[in-house]
């Protein structure tokens, strides 16, 4: 099995996230292993971030041969009886029992009680290319118009992928759009680092599409699951400080 790889994000009052730690599975792995990332350090400066009573030490490797409680707690479970139908949210119902990082991958495993979220580290291929899942953020957020084409909106549609520069949140987000321009939202906050630089010199080579909708009574955060699709060339994504883990591999 490869190595796979989900971050946990932490989200402090002033709404600002953080990526700050590590889990990784397979490859010379003979489980799950958490660590502590740069991220973790710098929201402890500069938002008085605590570790988590799992993980108590920053500067430690964590080794179970089950997933950790913390994200096993955010992965429903097989035996519900809804459990079919998320998973159908999730575009996974092909997959006859989709591992849980495969349902954290796509369902971020947010919970009302906690501040924290799970993404997928962004893999590319020798020639750059990668493609992730995500559900389109801030649609709540659109015009009325953009909200009225939204509910038009069918599986399999295309949608822009643009770069805005004045986002008065964030100052630069990356904004889907119609392909008869309705900005319907904007892509994860954790994919803009990374493609922002990437987007302004090659456009072209991104690209999205609607994968699936999910009406009501489904999670307001799980409405619209978006694919992108795209080439970063020789950049090698979520490497920067706040990615790396604050320990190496043992041995």
């Amino acid at each position: 099995m490869n190595e796979r790889t989900l971050f946990l994000a932490w989200q402090d009052k002033g709404r600002q996230w953080f990526p700050i730690g590590r889990l990784d599975v397979g490859r010379n792995l003979s489980g799950y292993r958490f660590r502590y990332t740069g991220g973790a350090l710098r929201a402890q400066k500069e938002a008085y971030f605590r570790t988590l009573p799992e993980f108590p030490k920053m500067e430690k490797e964590y080794f179970s041969p089950e997933l950790f409680y913390l994200f096993q707690n955010r992965v429903m479970k097989p035996n519900r009886p809804d459990f079919r139908e998320h998973v159908k949210r999730l575009g996974l119902s092909g997959d006859t029992n989709p591992d849980p990082f495969q349902i954290l991958s796509v369902s971020g495993g947010q919970r009302a009680t906690d501040f924290y979220e799970v993404f997928p580290k962004i893999e590319t291929n020798a020639a750059g290319d990668f493609t992730t899942r995500f559900f389109l953020h801030g649609w709540r957020y659109a015009n009325e118009a953009a909200q009225n084409r939204l509910a038009q909106l069918e599986a399999g549609e295309e949608l822009y992928v643009a770069l805005e520069l004045n986002n008065p949140v964030t100052r630069v987000a990356v904004q889907l759009q119609t392909t008869d321009y309705h900005m319907i939202g904007w892509a994860p906050r954790y994919l803009v680092s990374d493609l922002a630089k990437s987007i302004a010199g090659s456009p072209g080579e991104y690209e999205a599409k609607v994968v699936r909708l999910n009406p009501p009574p489904a999670p307001m955060k799980q409405r619209v699951l978006i694919e992108l699709r795209g080439n970063l060339g020789e950049h090698e994504p979520m490497i920067g400080e706040d990615f790396l883990p604050l320990v190496e591999a043992a041995g």
